[in-house]
């Protein structure tokens, strides 16, 4: 007799203990809960037709139908020499016509005669247009002259057979009689029949589950109660049952995610944060009445909504998104410049050294004076900027490190280098992060918890990669959003167009034409490449700098004729000595030493060098004005909102912008669709979305920010943003009425499953 089990009970008490080791090692399953929560890829219904069209070669599928025609051929074995019998059976099932293939059929065509209703389940392939399935698994389900009886066949089916037999023996129904056959996703040791047959055993064992949620909330939301819906999810008897189910089960999912995020953010709000009022005769006044331009409309609507924050005593928790040159940098500058005047200081956190040393320069160039405290000639209100990175000499450091600790910075720009441990600041009141996506939770964290003890500074983190509404729900969920769409006067716009160089080889000629024409209009030009080095794995980058672009990454185009990536060293060889010869073509990249990459960026801005050949360690933040053209090459590797970010370094500076992608896919392949939209369009959250719905939410956000998401099964941030919203609204009420979830026990638990054991400590102190 099968024991009893919960969704707690290791798959090894209910299970074979052999399949339970195969299905933790292929699918990391250890509980009955885990294999619940894994559903069908898809269900089969009896005479539910193929498309022809749809079926790849080597998609595992299962046909179920009737043996139309019957054929043994006899042949000699290759290795043996033996004479064996192959049979090949023309099965129809909804309408199409496989043709089935055993090798070795003398006694499987006894099994199988013309008239019997059987299911296959194998790997499809073409030949001369017919569907094969060359010696699938098979089981017999009703012979020509009617039932079969005991059920007959082999391999997994076979097993899945005599568990049938079990179940009707305890008087339920045949499992191959089900309207709904549940198709899993099968991995390396495990099929989808091994999964199902797993999930009829832990379902005959499971006890009824305990609802953590209220009826009220379940009638509210119109939810299916746990347990059936772990039941019904796998084996429903209507569409409408399975539907239901796995609504129910993803709102789970999204309602832990929630309350995650809902508990991150009370617990931030725990603590005061330093409240910073705005002065009308401090730093930020004096500023402002010297810029030599206008606020958009919409700087200072988010600014006003960012000063009345930090004008409070409770923590700031808000991402700042934009286009590329909405004029995020100002905005956060006077808002750092307002904590400033209140006697605290800001933390400029930049991802990359190129990005934190240019963001030093520019914060310089824009305070002039300002800046320069403790300096001769320094304006009466001044406080000082200063760079920490981790190249930095000892000595450089120690100076750094000293006036921040002494409170002379009033603003520290810097890298990772800032999060570390030796870093003290004299009184932290403004966090700011840039490029946000680069970053963890956990890593924002670390450098708030740097405040004064029992104050949380406040936190401002930026992007120019725009945010689908849906990941801004989920991800960035512990934060308010604000949103600069208009660009500040000066901006021009940037024409895109697809350059296939494998098609249209003179195209790419033309590339390097339109180069020499805004040189000499005495303008400038990027080209990134996607890796280093020709040495270097196909499409490897060889720093974290370089933005990670890796073989394949955007790219759907296969087959092995694809001409190898072209690589930054190599390019700028055969530019300088070729189609730009007599330019200054300079290399940039991020094997090169801190202070190598900081003086090429320097000479480019200044105009020493025409050319930058780059790889994405220019991606983000780079500001050169005079910077017109943006070639990108092998641009099919590179994702849509990538190609954004690097389209946005060029036409900052009054000139209007082109940017070149160089592509060596089809005319005709979804790579060039791709590249075609990206061309088309310069709604950089219309591109978030089309990444968004292309590539999935993992790439989308990059490990920093995507290992919540990881652990979630079932809940997609691109199909899902209507149960996510629901789910947002219940958590709050939850949290409302019960902040550590104390009354709430099996919720607190999915929370804490979700959050990992680290963070969960501190979020529910309560």
């Amino acid at each position: 007799m099968t024991p009893l089990a919960t969704t707690d009970t290791p798959l090894a008490e209910v299970l074979d203990p052999e399949l339970a080791e195969r299905i933790t090692k292929a699918l990391g399953h250890r509980t009955v809960g885990d294999l619940l929560h894994t559903l069908p890829r898809r269900h089969r219904q009896h005479g539910q037709r193929y498309d022809r069209r749809t079926l790849a070669d080597g998609e595992r599928v299962t046909v179920i139908g009737t043996v139309t025609s019957s054929r043994s051929k006899a042949y000699s074995a290759r290795k043996s020499g033996k004479t064996r019998q192959m049979l090949t059976l023309t099965v129809e099932d909804g309408g199409t016509v496989f043709r089935i293939v055993f090798f070795a059929g003398a006694v499987i065509k006894h099994l199988l005669p013309v008239g019997t209703l059987a299911m296959f389940d194998g790997t499809v392939s073409r030949f001369r247009g017919q569907l094969d399935l060359k010696h699938p698994e098979f089981l017999v389900l009703r012979t020509a002259s009617g039932p079969a009886g005991q059920l007959r066949g082999s391999g997994n089916l076979a097993a899945l057979a005599a568990l049938s037999a079990k179940v009707e023996a305890e008087g339920g129904a045949s499992l191959f009689d089900r309207k709904y056959l549940p198709v899993y996703a099968a991995k390396e040791g495990v099929t989808s029949w091994d999964l199902f047959g797993a999930v009829v055993t832990v379902l005959r064992a499971l006890v009824p589950v305990v609802d953590p949620l209220e009826k009220s909330l379940r009638d509210a939301v119109g939810l299916m109660d746990l347990d059936r819906a772990l039941r019904k999810a796998h084996l429903p008897e209507t569409e409408e049952e399975k539907e239901a189910a796995g609504y129910r089960l993803r709102f789970d999912e999204a309602l832990a995610l929630q309350l995650l995020l809902g508990a991150r953010r009370r617990f931030v709000a725990r603590d005061p944060a330093p409240p910073s009022p705005v002065r009308p005769d401090g730093i930020r006044a004096a500023l402002q009445s010297r810029m030599p331009f206008e606020l958009t409309a919409g700087q200072r609507s988010v600014l006003a909504d960012i000063s009345a924050d930090l004008s409070r005593d409770e923590p700031m928790n808000r991402l700042l998104q934009g286009e590329v040159g909405s004029g995020k940098t100002v905005v956060a500058l006077l808002a750092m410049l307002q904590v400033i005047d209140a006697g605290r200081q800001c933390v400029l956190l930049a991802p990359t050294e190129v990005l934190a040393t240019q963001h030093h320069r520019s914060l310089h160039a824009i305070l002039g004076d300002l800046a320069d405290a403790g300096r001769l000639g320094a304006a009466d209100e001044a406080t000082r900027v200063v760079l920490l990175t981790g190249s930095m000499s000892t000595g450089e450091r120690r100076r750094a490190l000293l006036d921040i600790v002494s409170g002379e910075a009033g603003i520290i720009v810097g890298t990772h280098a800032l999060i570390q441990d030796s870093v003290d600041f004299f009184d932290l009141g403004l966090v700011v992060v840039d490029e946000q996506h680069r970053f963890g939770v956990r890593q924002r964290d670390r450098l708030r918890a740097k405040g004064r003890e029992g104050m949380v500074p406040h936190l401002l983190v930026m992007t120019a990669t725009p945010i689908p509404r849906t990941i801004a729900m989920t991800v960035f969920g512990d934060l308010e959003v604000s949103e600069l769409a208009e660009l500040p006067g000066g901006r021009r716009p940037i024409s895109t167009s697809v350059v296939p160089a494998r098609e249209r080889p003179r195209w790419l000629e033309r590339t390097w034409e339109r180069i020499r024409e805004e040189v000499a209009a005495g303008n400038r030009a990027y080209v990134v490449c996607a890796r280093i080095d020709a040495d270097d794995a196909a499409g490897a980058s060889a720093s974290p700098e370089d933005g990670g672009v890796g073989a394949g990454q955007g790219d759907d185009d296969k087959g092995g004729d694809r001409p190898p990536l072209v690589a930054a060293v190599q390019l700028h060889e055969h530019l300088s000595s070729g189609p730009l010869a007599g330019l200054r073509v300079g290399l940039m990249h991020g094997r090169l030493p801190p202070e190598e990459k900081d003086s090429r960026m320097a000479a480019f801005a200044a105009g020493a060098l025409d050319v930058l050949v780059s790889t994405t360690v220019i991606e983000v933040g780079v500001d050169v004005p005079q910077a017109t053209v943006m070639v990108v090459m092998d641009a099919e590797r590179f994702g849509v909102s990538q190609l954004h970010q690097l389209r946005g370094r060029v036409g900052r500076g009054g000139e209007p912008g082109l940017c070149l992608l160089v592509t060596n896919s089809g005319l005709s392949s979804p790579s060039m669709e791709r590249l075609s939209a990206v061309a088309a369009t310069a709604d950089g959250f219309e591109l978030a979305q089309l990444d968004l719905v292309q590539r999935r939410e993992g790439d989308v956000l990059g490990d920093a920010q995507s290992g919540v998401l990881s652990s979630l099964r079932l809940l997609s941030v691109v199909e899902d943003g209507a149960v996510i919203g629901i789910a947002r609204e219940h958590a709050e009420r939850l949290l409302d009425a019960d902040p550590g979830l104390t009354r709430h026990p099996a919720l607190a638990e999915r929370v804490r499953r979700l959050a990992g054991s680290e963070e969960s400590e501190y979020l529910f102190r309560y």
